[in-house]
């Protein structure tokens, strides 16, 4: 899979920028607070994942403009090229069309472009809460099986009504009330089950990658673990009628694959507090690359590889490792200081208050 072409209007800090994309390495440079990052963000909306900071669409409007525009061209892995064009605008529904196709929403382009992003933020990862490795495992659920996200928008749709009813109820349900939890019981035991099922399965069919990425980064071997921790044992139909009482009470579902946890260890301990900040960063890093590798392993797409800033983050040691152990296919990173001597770019391109200009390999 390849980016070929990516045009943005008003989007972030750009006014307007056109740019062709090669294979291999480009090395986005410029100083913090240029818009290299912009160009990334702007791939990764494409790819169906809006914005890998987690902003909402409207902070993507340039200020002072009505809507963003973002168009790419992508070659596909049969071939084929793609037009994807977006329009984001401040009051209204986004408007997306791929090859001429109106789509009806963003999460429609997923599967379209696969990217795996690396980011600082990944340190969150091991030393953050649950929810973020969730968001983790559901994302790579995703890449591997686009279908995934409509169990996933299904999930987060019953636990929305569920929850609805348990704050109205008050703390005591009356008979309707308990015949239509009886109905969202039936629909959450369903869909949780799947999702614990399908996150289960593909963290057994990581482990190998993670542990050898993990090894490959950090270069030494350790013993790397995910442990995936239910919040019910058990039939969770039979869980959810156990914990209805509390669930009344709190007015909140209290369990279900929203309360899941990953354990993250090294050796014996877990990661989120007994681990250095530096085996904390590789184990970050081979989360990202054991997730890419299922997906290249299924056959599904090469996903863009955006890096941004990592180096920063990382001392020399790492830095060269992360590169050794990288994918190949288009890869893309952003930095304002410095490039390990291993990473030769194909390709330069600097930033410069929302300008991208092209430079010499070298520069």
């Amino acid at each position: 899979m390849q980016i070929r072409t990516l045009e943005l209007q008003n989007f972030r800090s750009y006014e307007a920028v056109a740019l062709s994309l090669t294979d291999g390495l480009t090395a986005i440079v410029g100083e913090n607070g240029q818009g290299k990052t912009n160009l990334l963000e702007a791939i990764s909306w494409i790819a169906g994942m809006g914005s890998f900071r987690g902003v909402p669409d409207d902070a993507l409007i340039r200020l002072g403009t009505d809507a963003a525009v973002v168009r790419a061209t992508v070659l596909s892995p049969d071939g084929r090229e793609q037009l994807i064009e977006a329009e984001l605008p401040r009051i209204g529904r986004n408007r997306i069309q791929v090859n001429r196709q109106r789509l009806a929403r963003a999460r429609d382009l997923l599967g379209v472009v696969q990217v795996t992003v690396f980011s600082p933020d990944d340190l969150e990862l091991v030393k953050g809460g649950p929810a973020l490795r969730r968001r983790w495992i559901d994302e790579a659920l995703v890449s591997r099986h686009p279908k995934h996200d409509a169990t996933r928008a299904d999930l987060e749709r019953i636990l929305k009504q569920r929850n609805a009813l348990l704050r109205s109820a008050h703390g005591r349900l009356d008979t309707d009330a308990a015949f239509t939890l009886d109905v969202w019981d039936a629909k959450l035991a369903h869909t949780g089950q799947a999702v614990r099922d399908a996150r289960e399965t593909l963290l057994a069919e990581m482990a190998p990658g993670l542990a050898g990425a993990y090894d490959a980064v950090a270069r030494e071997a350790a013993q790397v673990e995910t442990i995936y921790e239910p919040s019910w044992h058990g039939d969770l139909a039979e869980a959810l009628v156990a914990s209805r009482d509390q669930d009344v009470r709190r007015g909140v579902s209290t369990i279900g694959p929203h309360r899941d946890e990953i354990m993250l260890r090294i050796g014996a301990a877990p990661a989120r507090t007994h681990a250095s900040q530096g085996e904390q960063r590789s184990l970050a890093l081979a989360l990202r690359l054991s997730a890419d590798a299922v997906v290249r392993a299924a056959g599904v797409a090469e996903p863009v590889l955006l890096l941004d800033d990592v180096f920063s983050e990382l001392d020399p040691g790492r830095a060269e490792a992360l590169l050794d152990a990288l994918p190949g296919g288009q890869r893309l990173l952003t930095t304002a200081a410095w490039l390990p001597p291993a990473a030769v770019p194909d390709r330069v391109l600097r930033v410069v208050d929302g300008t991208v200009t092209e430079a010499s390999a070298g520069a």
